[in-house]
C-alpha cells in the first residue's frame, strides 16, 4: 500500500501528464489523472498545439521552464523505443527574423537575455538567415536571431511517453471521465467527484487548461484566465519541400517567427503550418463549445471553425516572406483555443480557502515540463528551485480577478504577444483604476504617470521642467540612447537634485500596507521573519521573510504601533497571502490589507525637518525620533503615523494617514514646503536615489533563488536575538555565509550608457551573470547597475555589460555609492 499522499490531477494534457511523471519520479505513486476526453488525444489545447518550444523570454523563470522542457523532451523518445524514427522533440532550432531596424535591435536585446541564461543564440546576417531557411526572400529581412537548441515538440506523442512512464511507476490515467465537483471537508480537499463516482484525494491539482476557470470555481477559486482562439493553417504541398522530408522526420528547417507580422511557421513534411496572432482577439465561451464524442486529430472540442477572412492579410504577408507559397494555397485551417491571462504568465498555486487544491493553468507546451517540475517540487519538497513569484495565482490584486479586467487585459496580451515591449511600458487600458488621494494635485503639477498593479504612479512632474535650466553642471544628465530615453525625462535629474540638496515629496501610496493585530500577532510575525519583532511600541524593523531553504521570499518593514498592533510594509498580494495563511494557522491574529484606505507621503531631503517640525508637536529631532522609529501624532491637525525611514538615503519620514485626510495632508506639507524649495518627485528619481544607496528591490534584485548573504542582506538576519523562524536552519547552517555569487554594484565607465536590466555581464570575456536593476546615478554623475556575479570581485575589477549587442564597460564598485557613513540619513 502506498504511503504517499493520494493525488488527483485533473487534465491529461501536456501539463497533467508531465506532472504525473514528475511526481512518480519523486516516489509519489498514488497518482490518478482524470480527463473528460479519450486518452491519449483528449481534445484540449495540447491535442492541436503546434509544438513550438523557444527558450528566450523576457522572464528568466519562463526561459528556465522552456530549457528544462527541451532537456526533458529530448529524452522521451527512449521511453517509446523510437524504432519507427518518430520523435517527441525535433531540435531543428529557432529563427526569428527582423524586417525593421527596431526589431533587429530587439533581437540583439534577446540575444543578451539568452547569453545571460546560458542559452546558445546568435544574431545572424541576411545571408545566414537565407542559408538556415532557404524558402525566405532575403530582400525582405534585415537579419535574425538563431537559437539552435530550440525545436518542435510533438505534444501528443510526448503525452503518450509521459503516460507510459508514469503508469510504469504506479500512476493511473482515466480518460472519458468528466469532473463534476471537488469534495471538501473542514477546509481541506477530500476528493474529486466525477460522472463515474468519487475519487478520494489528499491533493488535487487542476491542469485543465482553458477549462481551468470552471474547475477552480468548484472550490470558489477565481482563476484569472481567458480562453481565446488562435488561427493555424496548413498549406497544400509546397513544391520546394517536396521530397525533402520523410514522414518520420517531418521537419528540418528551423521554427521561423516573423514577429513584425505576428506570424510563425513550421514544416509539416512537404507543407507549411502557419500560426497567426495578427487577427482580432476571439474570446471563447465554453458553454458554446461543440460536444465531440469521437476526438481525432482533426475533430476536437478545442478546434473551432476557421474564419478565413481573419487570415487573409496574413496569407499575403506569408507569401511575401516565403515566395514558395505562391505555388500553393491554404489547404485547411482552424481556430484553436488557448489560455491567456492578464499579464501573460502561467497560474500556479494552492487555493487560499481549500487546502490541498492546487492549479497549474495557462501553461503552453513550451513551458510545460518546467512548470510541472516546479509544481512537483512544491508538493514534494515544499519549494521550487526556480523562482515562481511571476507565476503565482496569488500575484494579482482583487480587482485584477474581475471578469471585465481579465477579459480586457488577456485580449490585450494576445494583441501584444509579439510586440517589442519596453520594460517600463505601462498599460494603456484600463487606467485610473487606483489613484492616491493626491492624484488631483499631482495632475495639476503635470505628473507623467506610469502604472503598477492598477496604481497611477508619477514618474516625474512637468512642473519641474523650468528647473532643468538651474541644474548645476555636475548634475546635468547626459543624452540617452533612444531605448533608455523612453519613459524617461531629464526632469528626473531635477527631482533627484532637490531631494539631495533641499526637500522633496514622494507619493508612496502604491506600496502595500498590511495591518496585523491580535494577541498572537507578535509571535506570528516573529516566526515568519528573520528580525526580532518583540520590541518596544514605536519600533520599526527592516526584515526578511524566508522559505525553509533560506531563499528570500520577501523583504518587509514592520512597525509596532501597539502591543498587539503592527503595520507591515510589504511587496504585494503574495505577502498578504503569506500573512493570511499564517494567521489562519495561528488562530488569534487578524490580517487586513489597509492599502486602499490609507496613503503615504515620503518627505525627504536635508531640509525635511525644517519643513515638517513646525507642523507638529512631536519631537522630530534626531534624539526625539531616531532612525527606524515611528510616532503617532498630528501634522497640521491631521492624525498621522510618521516613520523615520528613507529609501532614498536622506533625512525624512514616511508619513501615513487615512485616505480621507490625504489631500489635506498633501496641501499642508506643500504649502509649508514652499519656503524651502520643495518639489514633488517621481519614481524615476526615486529609483536612481535608492540604487545610489544600494537598497534592494525584492522581485528584481533578489528572490527565493537567493540567500540573504548572497544578496548583501545578512544584517537583517538576527538569529541570536530570537527563537525559531522559517529558514533559520538554512541560514545558520555551517557554511551558509560562504557564497559563490553576490549582488554586486557596478558603475558604467563612459558615464552615459544606461542599461535597463536582464543584460548579461561578462568577466574576463566570459558570461558570468546578469543585471538586475539599473539607473542613472544623478548624485555621482554616472550610470549604476546591480548584477549577480561571482562572489569576491574586488572594487575596481573591470567587467562588460552586453547592451543590444554592444559592449558597455563597467567597473565593480564599493557600496553604497553615496554617504557610506549614513550621516545624511541620521542627522
Amino acid at each position: 500500500m502506498s504511503t504517499t499522499p493520494r493525488v488527483v490531477v485533473i487534465g491529461a494534457g501536456i501539463v497533467g501528464a508531465n506532472l504525473a511523471d514528475e511526481l512518480t519520479g519523486r516516489g509519489w505513486t498514488d497518482v490518478t489523472v482524470l480527463d473528460q476526453g479519450p486518452l491519449p488525444l483528449t481534445g484540449g489545447s495540447t491535442s492541436h498545439a503546434p509544438g513550438l518550444v523557444f527558450q528566450t523570454n523576457a522572464s528568466k523563470t519562463m526561459s528556465e521552464f522552456a530549457s528544462y522542457t527541451v532537456e526533458k523532451f529530448l529524452s522521451l523518445d527512449s521511453v517509446l523505443g523510437g524504432g519507427d524514427g518518430a520523435w517527441c522533440f525535433n531540435q531543428v532550432g529557432g529563427l526569428e527574423v527582423a524586417t525593421t531596424p527596431e526589431r533587429l535591435a530587439d533581437l540583439h536585446r534577446k540575444q543578451g537575455w539568452a547569453t545571460a541564461r546560458g542559452i546558445p543564440a546568435q544574431v545572424v546576417d541576411v545571408d545566414e538567415c537565407a542559408r538556415l531557411h532557404p524558402l525566405m526572400d532575403p530582400t525582405r529581412i534585415l537579419g535574425g536571431l538563431h537559437t539552435p537548441t530550440d525545436g518542435l515538440a510533438k505534444a501528443a506523442r510526448a503525452v503518450t511517453a509521459l503516460i507510459r512512464r508514469a503508469e510504469s511507476r504506479g500512476a493511473v490515467f482515466r480518460g472519458s471521465t468528466r469532473v463534476t465537483g471537488v469534495a471538501q471537508q473542514g477546509g481541506w480537499v477530500t476528493g474529486v467527484e466525477t460522472d463515474q463516482g468519487l475519487v478520494p484525494a489528499d491533493i488535487v491539482v487542476s491542469c485543465a487548461g482553458f477549462w481551468g476557470r470552471e474547475i477552480g470555481a468548484m472550490v470558489g477559486m477565481r482563476v484569472p484566465l481567458l480562453p481565446l482562439a488562435h488561427q493555424y493553417v496548413f498549406t497544400g504541398q509546397v513544391p520546394d519541400l517536396a521530397g525533402r522530408n520523410d514522414e518520420a522526420i517531418e521537419a528540418r528547417l528551423p521554427i521561423l517567427r516573423h514577429q513584425d507580422q505576428d506570424l510563425y511557421y513550421r514544416e509539416h513534411n512537404d507543407r507549411i503550418g502557419i500560426g497567426s496572432y495578427a487577427h482580432r482577439p476571439m474570446p471563447v465561451s465554453l458553454a458554446e463549445l461543440p460536444e465531440v464524442d469521437d476526438v481525432s486529430e482533426s475533430r476536437q472540442p478545442s478546434m473551432l471553425p476557421f474564419t478565413e477572412d481573419d487570415f487573409a492579410p496574413q496569407w499575403e504577408q506569408s507569401r511575401l516572406l516565403l515566395p514558395s507559397l505562391n505555388d500553393t494555397k491554404i489547404d485547411h485551417g482552424f481556430n484553436g483555443i488557448f489560455s491567456f491571462t492578464p499579464d501573460g504568465g502561467p497560474l500556479v498555486g494552492e487555493s487560499a480557502d481549500v487546502a490541498g487544491f492546487w492549479i497549474a493553468e495557462a501553461v503552453w507546451v513550451t513551458h510545460s515540463a518546467g512548470v510541472a517540475r516546479s509544481v512537483a517540487q512544491l508538493l514534494v519538497d515544499g519549494r521550487s528551485e526556480i523562482e515562481l513569484h511571476g507565476c503565482s495565482v496569488h500575484r494579482f490584486e482583487e480587482f485584477q480577478l474581475a471578469d471585465d479586467y481579465v477579459a480586457e487585459t488577456s485580449q490585450q496580451n494576445f494583441v501584444e504577444i509579439y510586440d517589442v515591449v519596453h520594460p517600463l511600458q505601462p498599460k494603456l487600458s484600463p487606467r485610473e483604476v487606483r489613484t492616491s488621494p493626491f492624484y488631483a494635485r499631482q495632475t495639476d503639477l503635470g505628473a507623467v504617470f506610469l502604472e503598477a498593479r492598477g496604481w497611477e504612479r508619477p514618474q516625474w512632474y512637468t512642473a519641474n521642467a523650468p528647473l532643468v535650466a538651474e541644474l548645476p553642471t555636475e548634475w546635468l544628465p547626459p543624452t540617452r540612447d533612444a531605448w533608455s530615453a523612453r519613459f524617461h525625462s531629464p526632469i528626473a535629474a531635477v527631482e533627484a537634485w532637490k531631494t539631495r540638496t533641499a526637500v522633496a515629496m514622494y507619493d508612496m501610496t502604491s506600496l502595500t500596507r498590511i495591518e496585523v493585530s491580535g494577541p498572537g500577532a507578535c509571535a506570528m510575525l516573529d516566526r515568519l521573519v528573520t528580525g526580532k519583532m518583540d520590541k518596544s511600541v514605536g519600533s520599526v524593523t527592516y526584515t526578511l521573510a524566508l522559505d525553509e531553504a533560506g531563499g528570500i521570499r520577501s523583504d518587509l518593514t514592520v512597525a509596532r504601533l501597539g502591543p498587539e498592533l503592527f503595520q507591515v510594509g510589504a511587496n504585494g498580494p503574495l505577502d498578504l497571502e503569506m500573512l493570511r495563511r499564517a494567521a489562519a494557522e495561528a488562530g488569534d491574529v487578524t490580517v487586513r490589507d489597509i492599502s486602499g484606505g490609507t496613503c503615504c507621503i515620503g518627505v525627504w531631503g536635508p531640509l525635511a525637518r525644517d519643513l515638517v517640525q513646525p507642523l507638529t508637536s512631536a519631537d522630530l529631532s534626531h534624539e526625539g525620533l531616531k532612525f527606524f522609529r515611528c510616532v503617532q501624532t498630528e501634522i497640521g491637525g491631521i492624525p498621522v503615523t510618521a516613520m523615520r525611514l528613507s529609501y532614498v538615503g536622506e533625512l525624512g519620514w514616511e508619513i501615513y494617514t487615512t485616505a480621507e485626510y490625504g489631500q489635506r495632508l498633501w496641501d499642508v506639507l506643500w504649502r509649508a514646503g514652499q519656503a524651502h524649495g520643495v518639489v514633488a518627485a517621481g519614481r524615476a528619481a526615486f529609483n536612481s536615489l535608492r540604487l545610489e544607496k544600494g537598497y534592494r528591490s525584492w522581485g528584481a534584485d533578489m528572490t527565493t533563488e537567493h540567500s540573504p548573504y548572497e544578496a548583501g542582506l545578512g544584517f537583517a538576519v538576527r538569529p541570536s536575538t530570537k527563537g525559531d523562524f522559517v529558514g533559520r536552519a538554512a541560514v545558520t547552517a555551517e557554511g551558509a555565509q560562504d557564497v559563490a555569487r553576490s549582488l554586486t554594484c557596478l558603475t558604467v565607465d563612459d558615464g552615459r550608457s544606461v542599461v535597463l536590466g536582464h543584460e548579461p555581464v561578462l568577466v574576463d570575456g566570459e558570461p558570468s551573470g546578469y543585471v538586475t536593476s539599473a539607473a542613472y546615478g544623478h548624485t555621482i554623475g554616472r550610470p549604476i547597475a546591480y548584477a549577480w556575479l561571482p562572489a569576491g570581485l574586488e572594487p575596481g575589477t573591470p567587467v562588460e555589460i552586453q547592451y543590444f549587442g554592444h559592449p558597455v564597460r563597467a567597473t565593480v564598485a564599493s557600496e553604497p555609492l553615496v554617504d557610506p557613513e549614513m550621516a545624511r540619513i541620521r542627522r
